[in-house]
C-alpha cells in the first residue's frame, strides 16, 4: 500500500459513522500487531492509555493523587536528588517514605538508576555499554531473543513494530548482557523487566539498571541453574506456613511445588502478573527495599487467591489451584490495596535472611549443594549505596597514585583500617564486656567511698581518745529515739494531778517530748 492509499484510506475512516468506527477499534486492537503503526504513524481511531497500551485498557484510567501533591512530591524528590549522597547516608527513611507513597512518573527515569546504584555503575565505567553494543555477540544467543522480543508486551505503543526502536532498544539492551555476563547468557524473563525499564528510561541506563537487578538484588535468578529462585521458593513455603496457614495446608495436600508458579512471579518481578499502575508501584518500592517486596507481594497473591476455606473448596485439582493463582482478577489487585497490603505485612528483612541460611541447611542434609550464597544479596537501595562507598573508598588510593596528584593526607583512606562488618555475636560480646567493665568501675567507686569513711571514723576516735574523752556509743540519735512507756497516756484524775504535772514537765526536755512534738 502506497502513501496515496493510506490517506484515501484515513479519509474514509473519517466519513464513517460513529458506532461502525468503534467496531473498527475492538477489531484493530487484536489484528495490527506487528504492524508498521510506528513508522506510518498510529491509526486516528487507535486509543492508548497514558502509559502506552492499546485497547480496552485505555479507558480504564488509574487513580492518581491531585496534581498539588504530585507537584510537592516531585520538589521533595529534586531536592533529594540535588543532595543525594547527603540524603542517602542521613536520610534514606525518608527516602523509603516517599518510594512508598510513589515515585511521580516524571522522575522514574531518574530515580530508579539512583537507587539501584545503576547511575554510579554507568559513571563508573563509561563507554562500557557502547562496547557491548557494538560487540558481535554470541549467535546462539542472539537468535533466542530475536525470538522471543516480539512477545514482550505486544500491545503496547513502543514494541508494535519489529523496526520500532522498542524492540530494536530491547534487543540490544538483552544482547548486551549476554557479552557482560557470558557465564549467565541470555534468560527469559530478563525480556519483560528489561521491556519495562525501557518504557521508563533510555537504553543505557536501562542496561545498568537490568545488570544492578540480575547482580545485587536478584543473584543467581537469571543464571542456567535458577538457583536463587529455587531457594528462594523453599524460603516462601516456610513464610506461607506462618502467615496463611489455610492456604500451605491445600498446596502440600495437592503437592503443588512453589516453582510452578513462583517462578514467573519473581523472575519476571511481577510484570506478566500486575495491572501496569500497580506494578509500578511496586517497583518502586522494589528498588528501594529489595526482595522482601516480592516475598510480601507474593504472600498477598496466594491470600487472596486460597486465602479462605471457601476459596479453598472451589479448588479440586491441582490444575484448578494453578489456574486460581494466575487468574487473579485485575479488581483485586489495585494499586492503593496492594501498596497497602504490602507496606504492613510482617515480613522482614531478618526473617528472609534466617530462613535462607535454614533452607540452606536442609539441602546440604540432603546432598544438595549449591554455588549460591544468599548472603551476597543486597536488600535494597540503602545495602547498595553503602557497598558502593565502601569500594569507593577502596579504590581512592590505587586512582590518587595512577593520576600522581597531590592530595592532602587527610583525604588518602589506609585500607588496612577499613574493618568488615562485624558479626551479631561480635556486637552482642562487645556489649556485654562494656556492661561488666561498667558495673566494675561502680563496684570500685563504692569500695574506695567506703574505704574513705571508715579512714575518717578511725581520725576521730584516735582524736577523741587524745583528748581524754570517751568515744560515743553506736547507738540511734536521741532526738528519734522513743520509749513505750513514755508515750503511755495516764488517766488525770484528781488524786494524781499533782503527778501528771511533774511528769509532763520532766518529758518536756526529753527526746520523746520533742519527737512527739515534730
Amino acid at each position: 500500500m502506497n502513501i496515496e492509499d493510506s490517506i484515501s484510506l484515513c479519509s474514509t475512516v473519517d466519513d464513517l459513522p460513529e458506532d461502525l468506527q468503534s467496531k473498527l477499534s475492538f477489531r484493530d486492537d487484536s489484528s495490527s500487531l506487528g504492524s508498521d503503526s510506528e513508522i506510518n504513524g498510529a491509526a486516528p481511531y487507535r486509543k492508548t492509555d497514558k502509559y502506552g497500551f492499546i485497547g480496552s485498557g485505555a479507558s480504564e484510567e488509574a487513580w492518581q493523587p491531585p496534581l498539588e501533591v504530585i507537584r510537592h512530591r516531585e520538589m521533595k524528590w529534586l531536592e533529594m536528588i540535588s543532595l543525594w549522597e547527603k540524603t542517602m547516608a542521613r536520610r534514606y527513611s525518608k527516602v523509603k517514605v516517599l518510594c512508598r507513597k510513589g515515585i511521580p512518573s516524571s522522575l522514574r527515569a531518574r530515580i530508579w538508576p539512583l537507587l539501584c546504584g545503576g547511575l554510579a555503575e554507568m559513571q563508573k565505567n563509561k563507554n562500557k555499554y557502547e562496547e557491548l553494543d557494538q560487540a558481535p555477540g554470541d549467535k546462539q544467543w542472539v537468535d533466542t531473543i530475536e525470538k522471543d522480543i516480539h512477545r514482550q508486551f505486544p500491545f503496547h505503543e513502543m514494541f508494535l513494530s519489529p523496526e520500532g526502536h522498542g524492540q530494536k532498544g530491547l534487543l540490544r539492551v538483552l544482547k548486551a548482557y549476554t557479552v557482560y555476563k557470558p557465564e549467565e547468557g541470555y534468560c527469559q524473563a530478563q525480556g519483560p523487566v528489561a521491556a519495562v525499564l525501557l518504557m521508563q528510561m533510555p537504553a543505557e541506563q536501562a542496561f545498568w539498571c537490568l545488570a544492578q537487578i540480575s547482580e545485587k538484588y536478584l543473584p543467581k535468578y537469571y543464571s542456567p541453574g535458577l538457583e536463587g529462585v529455587q531457594l528462594d521458593g523453599q524460603v516462601f513455603v516456610a513464610l506461607l506456613k506462618k502467615t496463611c496457614p489455610v492456604a500451605y495446608r491445600h498446596l502440600k495436600k495437592q503437592n503443588v511445588d512453589p516453582m510452578l508458579y513462583l517462578t514467573e512471579w519473581f523472575l519476571c518481578i511481577y510484570s506478566r502478573t500486575l495491572p501496569f499502575p500497580t506494578l509500578l508501584r511496586i517497583w518502586d518500592i522494589f528498588f528501594s527495599e529489595g526482595v522482601k517486596v516480592l516475598f510480601r507481594v507474593a504472600l498477598l497473591l496466594v491470600k487472596i487467591a486460597l486465602g479462605s476455606p471457601e476459596k479453598v473448596k472451589e479448588c479440586n485439582e491441582l490444575v484448578d489451584t494453578l489456574e486460581k493463582l494466575r487468574t487473579i482478577p485485575p479488581q483485586l489487585l489495585q494499586e492503593e490495596f496492594v501498596v497497602h497490603e504490602v507496606c504492613n505485612m510482617t515480613i522482614s528483612e531478618r526473617d528472609i535472611k534466617r530462613e535462607c541460611l535454614i533452607q540452606q541447611h536442609k539441602l546440604r542434609k540432603r546432598n544438595i549443594e549449591m554455588k549460591y550464597d544468599p548472603r551476597c544479596r543486597l536488600h535494597g537501595s540503602k545495602a547498595v549505596w553503602d557497598t558502593q562507598q565502601e569500594a569507593a573508598l577502596v579504590r581512592a588510593p590505587s586512582e590518587v597514585n595512577r593520576t600522581n596528584i597531590q592530595i592532602p593526607s587527610i583525604v588518602i583512606v589506609d585500607t588496612s583500617e577499613i574493618s568488615e562488618k562485624k558479626t551479631r555475636e561480635e556486637r552482642r560480646r562487645e556489649k556485654e564486656e562494656a556492661k561488666e567493665h561498667q558495673r566494675l568501675e561502680k563496684q570500685k567507686q563504692k569500695e574506695e567511698k567506703e574505704r574513705l569513711r571508715a579512714l575518717e571514723r578511725q581520725q576521730k576516735l584516735e582524736k577523741l581518745k587524745e583528748d581524754g574523752k570517751k568515744p560515743p556509743k553506736a547507738t540511734m540519735s536521741k532526738t528519734f529515739q522513743m520509749n513505750r512507756k513514755s508515750v503511755i497516756p495516764i488517766r488525770e484524775t484528781e488524786d494524781n494531778s499533782e503527778q501528771i504535772e511533774k511528769t509532763k514537765a520532766s518529758r518536756r526536755g526529753s527526746a520523746p517530748f520533742l519527737e512527739t512534738y515534730f
